[in-house]
């Protein structure tokens, strides 16, 4: 594996990337108050072969933490950066909540970068700017920790909404800098890319965790549709973080979806 740090206007940006540099390229852009640590199982289950690029979004991971609020077209522009800086082209991008956001943004603005979309537990539009106007308040005025129990009911299954995954993933969450965090936050709150997204011609999987209190199986569904052609599958039992709750089925449907588009051959 090697590790970069990809400048973007000023912002330093920790990227990680393994197997070979002539591999069909995989983009995985991870969600609010997260690292790229989210995708380690996932990876785990990949077939060998593949050019598998991770990132730590501004504001969170080894990145660099500038001034807030962010605005999505910088969080675009830094994945366009990365793929820039190391030369990736006709990538399938894999991006979960923020992170599909983010995909369908990249997939708009430069489509010679992508040519194929998961988008994971994500929609067009989350929220509205009034919830993360509150949302950025508490973190601001009560640390991350205040927010981590309802997201742990929010990000995992029933079945599984204790234990060492969810301890792993809690720290995880407690330590993304507050900064960053809000940061980010703003930039979801000025996004809707129901407009942009419908004019979106490429091969796109949408994932939803059945169980999933942040982005529902219903919200994700609706997005993915404004793609005409586009794939659509629930993962039961599951929350808003599939990946790490069942990275071998979460690694199954990404390399299915890899094969039926050509972007992977066995």
């Amino acid at each position: 594996m090697s590790t970069y740090r990809i400048n973007h206007r000023g912002v330093a940006l920790h990227v990680e990337v393994s197997g070979p540099e002539s591999g069909p390229p995989i983009i995985f852009s991870n969600a609010l108050g997260t690292d790229l640590r989210i995708w380690d199982g996932v990876l785990q289950h990949l077939p060998a072969g593949l050019r598998l690029v991770r990132y730590d979004m501004r504001g969170h991971g080894q990145s660099d933490v500038p001034p807030g609020p962010y605005s999505m077209g910088a969080l675009i522009g830094d994945v366009e950066a990365i793929c820039d800086a190391l030369d990736v082209k006709d990538a399938m991008f894999v991006g979960l909540s923020v992170g599909g956001m983010v995909g369908q943004g990249l997939a708009v603005k430069r489509l010679d970068l992508i040519r194929a979309l998961v988008l994971s537990n994500t929609a067009a539009k989350i929220g509205t700017p009034g919830l993360w106007q509150d949302r950025i308040d508490l973190v601001r005025a009560q640390g991350l920790a205040a927010l981590s129990e309802v997201m742990m009911q929010r990000w995992f299954g029933r079945h599984s909404q204790t234990g060492q995954i969810a301890n792993q993933t809690r720290a995880m969450f407690e330590a993304t800098p507050p900064e960053g965090y809000t940061g980010v936050c703003a930039a979801i709150a000025g996004s809707d890319f129901f407009t942009p997204t419908s004019g979106l011609r490429l091969p796109s999987l949408g994932i939803a965790g059945s169980e999933d209190g942040a982005t529902p199986p219903d919200l994700v569904g609706e997005t993915v549709a404004l793609i005409p052609g586009s794939e659509f599958h629930i993962m039961r039992r599951l929350g808003h973080l599939p990946c790490v709750e069942d990275p071998g089925s979460y690694a199954k449907l990404l390399t299915d979806f890899a094969t039926r588009t050509g972007h992977f051959k066995h």
